[in-house]
């Protein structure tokens, strides 16, 4: 029984370790802040400006007519009800494709994770763990198998 233990391999991969250091995640992020800065600087003007209309408002609210009071009122939550919108579409929009750009590296680490363990003989690789001992931990091999492949 001792003896089989000992032939038991198991490596360990940090995936955060992955999405952070990659270069092909590194590219991923870049790719997607270039897709999204567009829209986020579209939101950003956005906020400031309904931030401007709000403060405007609180300002002359005591010296306008009750009607326009109302009418400015309602204007600024038709504003800030387009904001969210625009703001919650931007969000959906950017973990969607957030998502499908870590599923690319995801799929490349896991072939470069079998590389390694068929090459190393390892017998189980695990990617989540609550504590792992450092020895078992591959992820340096498998940032260098992702990043020095072509």
């Amino acid at each position: 029984m001792t003896a089989v233990a000992q032939d038991f391999r198991v490596g360990f991969v940090n995936t955060d370790r992955i999405f952070r250091e990659a270069n092909l995640a590194k590219t991923a992020q870049t790719k997607l802040e270039q897709e999204f800065s567009r829209r986020e600087k579209e939101i950003q003007t956005l906020a400031s400006q309904l931030k401007s209309a709000s403060e405007k408002f609180e300002r002359e609210s005591p010296t306008l007519a009750e009607s326009q009071r109302v009418a400015r009122q309602r204007q600024l939550v038709e504003q800030d009800r387009d904001f969210q919108r625009k703001q919650r579409e931007f969000q959906e929009d950017l973990n969607l494709r957030k998502n499908e750009e870590l599923q690319g590296v995801l799929e490349r680490a896991n072939r470069v994770i079998k590389q390694v363990a068929e090459a190393e003989k390892y017998d189980l690789v695990i990617q989540e763990a609550v504590y792992i001992n450092p020895k078992h931990d591959i992820t340096d091999k498998v940032l260098n198998g992702l990043n020095n492949a072509k």
